[in-house]
């Protein structure tokens, strides 16, 4: 798949160069950065500006393009093994979706499941996750409830969100799932009937309701740190 853009191209460069299998460029760029390329011993391909814009599919590639192999997803076994499970339930936008990538990256989420996506497509998540997707361990499952079910048997907590839930008062103890439903209908009753406690984040002004990867982030903290 071909990732793009100066600043996720840096952060594979520093981080997961291994994963590199071609570099395009389209500019000049610093002597130093182009010397690391270099020593990659892979194919490293000047290419014009329309070329560019191929490879991008319009995208602003800002000179840098890396071809590197789609990532594997994980067995839902290792994923039933891990102590903090967060599960996204039909959301579609990859802005949203590499959000939440990166936030439990760094707030020490164990793991992520992608439900009810025909094709996730994970050159987009990439990018919106700042590079997290290649350090956040993912599966993608397609039956949320499937996933529910196995996550209960193998001992979670199972935490939904909905308008309707209760604000959480205390750090949960044990393992623990967070599912998280789609923008514009949110998680759906027969998921919300197989939640143990559902969540909501009580709102100080009337409003429609928060992005869901804000939100997400929000009950993240509050799980993982006890800030209420």
């Amino acid at each position: 798949m071909i990732v793009y853009g100066k600043r996720i191209a840096e952060y594979i460069l520093a981080n997961h160069s291994a994963k590199i299998q071609s570099i395009y460029l389209a500019k000049e760029i610093d002597k130093k950065q182009f010397s690391a390329f270099a020593k990659l011993n892979v194919p490293l391909l000047r290419v014009d500006s329309k070329k560019a814009q191929a490879l991008a599919k319009g995208g602003n590639h800002q000179g840098y393009l890396l071809e590197i192999a789609p990532l594997v997803p994980l067995e839902f076994n290792a994923i039933k093994a891990m102590d903090f499970v967060l599960v996204l339930c039909g959301i579609s936008d990859v802005g949203n979706i590499g959000a939440l990538f990166r936030t439990a990256y760094v707030l020490g989420v164990n793991g992520i499941v992608i439900c009810g996506l025909k094709d996730f497509k994970q050159e987009g998540v990439l990018r919106a996750s700042a590079g997290a997707l290649l350090d956040m361990p993912f599966a993608v499952i397609h039956n949320a409830l499937d996933v529910a079910n196995e996550l209960k048997l193998a001992h979670f907590t199972l935490y939904g969100t909905n308008a309707q839930g209760t604000n959480l008062m205390q750090t949960p103890s044990g393992k623990i799932a967070l599912f998280l439903g789609n923008e514009g209908e949110g998680l759906s009753n027969k998921i919300l009937k197989k939640m143990d406690k559902n969540l909501a984040i009580l709102q100080k002004r009337e409003f429609d309701s928060l992005n869901v990867s804000v939100a997400g982030a929000i009950l993240i903290d509050r799980i993982l740190n006890g800030r209420y």
